[in-house]
């Protein structure tokens, strides 16, 4: 994949990841520079532990302005029309969805593109994914959504280890379209039909 396609499919997942953010800044009612902070940490987070992962230091959001001005966007925008964001709330949901998609197949070929093994690789597009939502919610004093039964890690690593196959046997850019689109309509799924991940024996959900 070129890549002026990897930088804009970041992108687009850091401003969807953003707006997660900042909508749960102002659901916990922090100020704008709260919003800015989540919204912040939540679109850049988990291309930053990526990026010291495979060693490309400085991370790419501390060398490229977009990387910035992107959550920065996303965040003020939804700090200041947060009631028409808040009623989106499945909208939300998809969003979130489609950002992990993006970012488990970015952050999974950035890293094999660094020289990273299949599994090592995969494992980085899994960071990559979920890194800035743990990092928001922890924040935010919230158990994380990764951590809650909900299916959201497994999908987002089977992106991106489809994603990393792909790319060991050269196939085209399709393929990461592909990728990202197994995971995101297994999250949606795992949504809709509310999927969890099994808890230990005799313990029962709330």
């Amino acid at each position: 994949m070129p890549d002026v396609s990897l930088v804009m499919l970041d992108l687009l997942g850091i401003v969807v990841f953003a707006a997660t953010g900042a909508l749960v800044a102002v659901r916990k009612e922090l100020d704008v520079f709260g919003a800015l902070v989540l919204g912040g940490i939540t679109g850049l987070g988990g291309g930053i532990v990526r990026d010291l992962l495979i060693g490309a230091v400085p991370p790419a959001a501390f060398v490229d302005w977009r990387y910035l001005v992107a959550p920065v966007a996303s965040s003020i925008l939804v700090f200041f029309f947060h009631p028409t964001v808040g009623r989106m709330e499945k909208q939300i949901g998809v969003l979130d969805a489609v950002g992990a998609a993006l970012f488990c197949v970015t952050g999974a070929v950035k890293a094999h593109e660094a020289g990273l093994g299949v599994l090592p690789a995969a494992l980085c597009g899994l960071a990559t994914a979920i890194g800035g939502g743990m990092m928001r919610d922890v924040l935010a004093g919230r158990v994380p959504v990764v951590f809650r039964e909900e299916l959201y890690a497994t999908p987002a690593f089977t992106g991106a280890l489809l994603a990393v196959l792909a790319a060991e046997q050269g196939l085209g850019a399709w393929t990461y379209v592909v990728a990202a689109g197994v995971c995101l309509v297994w999250r949606l799924l795992a949504l809709w039909r509310g999927w969890r991940a099994p808890l230990p024996p005799g313990v029962d959900r709330g």
